[in-house]
């Protein structure tokens, strides 16, 4: 697979370590380009990858662009390429910039596909989905899902989704994270110490999110086999729903889907 990566920061990084390490393609066949110069040096230095100085020679030597620049440049960096990325394969990560602009700025047909991806897939355990555009294909759907898969999850949805997905999975980590501190506190409150606590919950909720991966068990399952009759774990349960948490995560993936589609607008 020839990839080129218009846009080279943390995020490509993990894609071209991932895919490298899938064997989807070979460094030899990784093009990079961005205006940080010490960004694409990174990545040949890490990787191998092959430094393009051109974003027209990048794209002309690739069969699949990753649009990997911020939102502010994206649609300046298609415009710019303008027919030279027509008929090509575009992937873009760019946040907000929906199918309908990023095909407006080339102005030809482009097969766009659009990736909602998230930053566990640094450590290649990222949750993604992907939207076609128009002229977009089967295969490039293929495509996209092989790529993301080699960093975590990858799943297809309707672009009218991607906000959900963002409200979700996107923002997620951070909530994940609320989580564990607030575990650790707890932890910490009864007497643990702060760094062991950290590592506990940490772990806790690495394991329980593995074991509803790996068993496909509904979590409410679960959450039941930890769940004794009169035992600690119930008592820790009821507190939580007395605190509102279910009703709060709820609130908080409504809360960031909203603002995803009024920065999308």
């Amino acid at each position: 697979m020839k990839l080129g990566f218009l846009g080279c920061g943390k995020m490509a990084s993990a894609l071209i370590g991932g895919v490298i390490e899938a064997k989807l393609s070979r460094p030899e066949s990784i093009r990079v380009s961005d205006c940080t110069r010490p960004a694409v040096e990174a990545a040949h230095k890490a990787h191998g990858v092959t430094i393009c100085e051109d974003n027209a020679a990048l794209v002309n030597e690739s069969e699949t662009i990753l649009l990997c620049v911020k939102p502010a440049d994206a649609v300046d960096a298609l415009a710019s390429l303008g027919s030279e990325l027509s008929g090509k394969r575009v992937v873009s990560i760019v946040a907000g910039l929906s199918l309908a602009r990023l095909e407006a700025a080339v102005g030809g047909p482009a097969r766009f596909v659009r990736v909602m991806p998230n930053t566990p897939a640094l450590i290649h355990r990222g949750a993604a989905a992907y939207a076609r555009g128009t002229y977009a294909t089967d295969a490039d759907a293929d495509a996209v899902k092989a790529i993301f898969s080699a960093v975590g999850l990858a799943v297809e949805v309707k672009e009218e989704l991607l906000d959900a997905v963002t409200g979700l999975s996107g923002s997620g980590p951070a909530y994940g994270y609320l989580l564990i501190e607030a575990l650790a506190d707890g932890g910490v409150r009864a007497g643990l110490s702060r760094e062991m606590a950290l590592k506990l919950a940490a772990q806790t909720l690495r394991g329980a999110a593995e074991m509803v991966l790996q068993t496909g068990q509904h979590p409410a399952v679960l959450k039941d086999m930890v769940t004794s009759p009169g035992g600690t774990t119930i008592a820790g349960l009821e507190a939580l729903e007395a605190g509102g948490t279910r009703a709060a995560l709820m609130a908080a993936v409504a809360a960031a889907t909203a603002r995803s589609r009024e920065l999308g607008a």
